[in-house]
């Protein structure tokens, strides 16, 4: 049998993650290793300098689980090259929240699939586009589907598959639509407050920009009440400019 191992951002407690074993459940042996705390918008960071602690959880539907004191990318470390053997999937999520264009390179959700593929595992995240979803069943529906596409054609460990489902019922979402990054912008503040006689705390906050997206844009899909999936690669080189900077003859 096929065995998926499951990640998050939101913690191990978050309900998105439970929605998404229990769809997955149907289809392989699922395993569990995820934050025990909100690591949200923690990005791709590991824990090197500090040991990351590790305790069995009981969870339903799973065949095994653990939280852990890392970071979503720790866990999927911890999973595949400790926990788990023979690991066929990587799944991330269920995120309460989006997880489209620019945002996603701070995702702890979108990391954590990154780095089932940096591991060597094909590899997907899931996000509902909502912070208080009231509509799993979508997410857990369109989980089951790609799983199956992946197990049935194959997925590369190149790329991932970035999942993102509007927070509807099923009647009122218009399809499925292949989708590259859009633009994300932030009106972006710090609220400050003093913390002693030498320093202050801040804290961060933003509201987003609504800006013009390209027709094929995951952020135009969920506008447009469709689930967006984007097929993600994480080499960033920019092979177009290359020989413009080989022309600026740098010398050493």
């Amino acid at each position: 049998m096929k065995k998926i191992l499951v990640t998050n951002d939101d913690g191990i407690h978050a309900k998105g993650i439970r929605t998404l074993v229990k769809a997955l459940s149907e289809l392989a042996e699922v395993y569990v290793v995820a934050p025990d705390i909100q690591k949200s918008a923690c990005g791709h960071g590991i824990t090197m300098h500090i040991p990351i602690a590790v305790k069995e959880e009981e969870f339903p539907n799973a065949k095994q689980a653990w939280s852990a004191t890392g970071t979503p990318a720790d866990c999927v470390k911890l999973g595949v090259r400790e926990l788990v053997k023979g690991v066929d999937l990587v799944v991330s999520g269920t995120n309460m929240g989006a997880n489209v264009g620019d945002d996603c390179f701070y995702s702890g959700t979108v990391s954590g699939a990154a780095e089932g593929i940096f591991c060597g595992y094909p590899a997907i995240a899931v996000s509902i586009c909502s912070h208080e979803p009231e509509n799993y069943e979508p997410s857990m529906q369109i989980a089951k589907n790609v799983v199956k596409k992946v197990f049935e054609k194959g997925l590369d460990t190149e790329t991932m598959l970035n999942i993102n489902v509007p927070d509807l019922p099923a009647s009122e979402i218009k399809g499925v639509r292949i989708t590259s990054l859009g633009k994300v912008k932030y009106i972006e503040n710090f609220a400050s407050a003093k913390a002693n006689i030498k320093g202050r705390f801040y804290w961060y906050t933003g509201e987003v920009i609504r800006l013009p997206q390209h027709e094929k844009s995951d952020i135009q899909a969920i506008r447009d009440n469709c689930i967006s999936i984007s097929p993600l690669k994480f080499d960033i080189s920019d092979y177009e400019r290359m020989e413009e900077f080989k022309g600026w003859e740098i010398e050493f």
